[in-house]
C-alpha cells in the first residue's frame, strides 16, 4: 500500500514553493469570509474539506495524491 513506510523512513516533501503558496491562497480564500456559498449544503462542506486539505498540504509541503501518482514538484 502506498501509505506504508519502512521503519525510520521519513515523509519527503513533494510540493514546490509556488505550489505551496497557491494552495495556501486557495485555502485562505475558501476558508475565509470570502468563501463560496451554494444552496446545496454538501457542496459547501466539500469546499470546506478541500480548503482544509489544501491548507495542511501547504504547511507540510507533501501531497498524498502527488505521492500516489509519482509527481514531485519540489524542485520547482
Amino acid at each position: 500500500m502506498f501509505f506504508a513506510k519502512q521503519e525510520g523512513e521519513k515523509m519527503k516533501q513533494n510540493l514546490g514553493k509556488t505550489d505551496r503558496v497557491l494552495r495556501f491562497a486557495l485555502a485562505f480564500w475558501w476558508l475565509g469570509p470570502w468563501k463560496l456559498q451554494y444552496s446545496i449544503e454538501w457542496v459547501n462542506w466539500a469546499i470546506f474539506v478541500v480548503g482544509w486539505i489544501a491548507l495542511v498540504e501547504s504547511f507540510f509541503g507533501w501531497c498524498w495524491l502527488h505521492n500516489l501518482l509519482g509527481i514531485n514538484n519540489k524542485s520547482q
